[in-house]
């Protein structure tokens, strides 16, 4: 039965002052569609890439949560918040004193800490659950949180410009972060604040990039919802830039939608990216891999490799074969 609804990759570029949710919402009034989800969400004070699925693209959210993200963001130094943002007052500050013998170089070396593989502790304000609520929530309600640190990776921590206004009680830091899922760019803020003795918390914060898709691709929420949507990142396309790819025919599309395995040798992976050979080499051939099924560029499914060479359907996009 074919499906005449949205389907596909939205990349969007979140507004200040609008939640994920919110974003979400507008979406599905913008294309009249109830199905759609969002990969990984952005504070309300903070900008940028936010990856959106409609319909079967849903189903791609959480190949799309897991990938890496860039961040451009301002660092206040001086002074901290309860939700170590500009969403909320600042109730602790720095003493003069100590923020005066700050200088570039303890900046500098505080930021070094902060690269690599680190075990961060998340905001207590946070969407994080703590026996299945969120911590956010436990906060609000007047409980006191203490979450569990998480390890994570900060690829890239690079400092681009600083603003020292000691008289005004505060430092600012422009910085640019590129860091895998999970990492709280507030929390890394915070905890430079805390390394040099003076507070820190995050005054700015625009994502430029999720895995592939970046800020360049995305679309700006109209005032008018009644202007003509954008077209959708094809589920094919978005898929190429999550999963190895593999090619098949008609009839072995079918056959997989029909829950069947087409065996090895029956099909074959995509010039560009060596699909086999990255399923091998990331499973050491002890384990199945997930690979996008393609034909004729439309996606077919997400299947696993199985140690045999055969594909086995794990979730189906080509309904209409099923």
């Amino acid at each position: 039965m074919s499906d005449s609804s949205p389907q596909g990759v939205l990349v969007c570029d979140k507004p200040q002052g609008l939640s994920s949710h919110g974003v979400v919402s507008r979406i599905r009034r913008w294309f009249g569609t109830k199905k759609v989800g969002h990969a990984g969400t952005l504070d309300p004070m903070a900008t940028g890439v936010l990856v959106l699925g409609l319909g079967r693209g849903t189903k791609l959210l959480t190949y799309i949560t897991g990938v890496s993200k860039t961040y451009f963001a301002t660092i206040r130094l001086g002074s901290s918040t309860p939700t170590d943002d500009a969403d909320s007052e600042p109730d602790r500050f720095a003493d003069p004193a100590d923020l005066a013998r700050v200088d570039t170089a303890a900046i500098e070396a505080a930021v070094a800490e902060l690269r690599g593989p680190i075990d961060q502790v998340p905001s207590a304000v946070s969407a994080i659950k703590v026996d299945g609520k969120r911590s956010y929530a436990r906060v609000r309600a007047g409980e006191d949180v203490a979450l569990k640190a998480r390890r994570v990776e900060v690829s890239e921590f690079q400092i681009i410009d600083i603003r020292f206004a000691a008289e005004e009680g505060h430092i600012d830091v422009d910085v640019e972060v590129d860091c895998s899922s999970g990492t709280y760019v507030r929390a890394l803020a915070r905890d430079i604040g805390t390394d040099l003795g003076i507070f820190g918390h995050l005054t700015a914060l625009r994502r430029t990039r999720v895995g592939d898709f970046h800020i360049d691709q995305a679309a700006t929420l109209p005032a008018d919802l009644d202007v003509p949507a954008p077209t959708l990142i094809s589920l094919a396309e978005a898929a190429r830039t999550l999963l190895p790819v593999v090619t098949v025919d008609a009839g072995q599309a079918r056959a997989l939608m029909q829950g069947k395995t087409v065996p090895a040798g029956d099909w074959h992976a995509d010039p560009a990216p060596d699909a086999v050979g990255r399923a091998a080499a990331d499973t050491g051939g002890s384990e199945n891999r997930e690979v996008a099924v393609v034909c004729d560029d439309a996606l077919v499914s997400v299947a696993e490799v199985r140690r045999s060479g055969g594909l086995k359907s794990l979730t189906a996009f080509a309904i209409d074969l099923a």
